[in-house]
């Protein structure tokens, strides 16, 4: 198994709705750094698993709608908990969509041709967001990667 992470990351604002949440309740801040992975069983035929460029500009897009923005002011998030889990989704959701969605070139079966990819391949792990703040505060943020990628090789 091969995969490529892009990493980004948004600042928002918002708050939640229940007891469960305690001073969350009110509005507060947040910043989240988002890592998408991508996977491949093998890699193609250019030895990649995604453009690289073009999944760290595609991530770059789907949070950028959402960066320095209040959750709680926006129509898609009315009434909603943006828990981080949440927001997980709705960008993991959102980069799935994209209609320049950067996926690994394959020959086209009975065609011969190069396109753009299959729908699920490379397989989109769902994004993982990370308060900065908590992980700092854990200290488990470590050395610091620069944006961009990092590739693991993984079983």
């Amino acid at each position: 198994m091969f995969s490529i992470t892009v990493r980004d990351h948004i600042m928002i604002a918002h708050s939640f709705h229940g007891e469960v949440f305690g001073p969350a309740q009110r509005l507060h801040g947040a910043t989240f750094l988002v890592d998408a992975t991508f996977r491949r069983e093998q890699l193609d035929e250019d030895n990649i698993v995604v453009d690289i460029g073009l999944a760290t500009q595609e991530l770059g897009a789907v949070v950028g709608e959402l960066n320095y923005r209040n959750l709680d002011n926006e129509p898609d998030f009315a009434g909603v908990n943006t828990s981080t889990e949440y927001l997980a989704k709705v960008i993991a959701d959102r980069l799935a969509e994209q209609p320049g969605r950067p996926q690994s070139r394959h020959p086209a079966p009975r065609r011969g041709r190069r396109h753009r990819g299959r729908t699920g391949d490379p397989c989109l792990r769902r994004p993982l967001l990370r308060p900065a703040a908590a992980r700092h505060q854990q200290g488990t943020h470590g050395p610091r990667q620069p944006a961009g990628a990092a590739a693991h090789r993984g079983p």
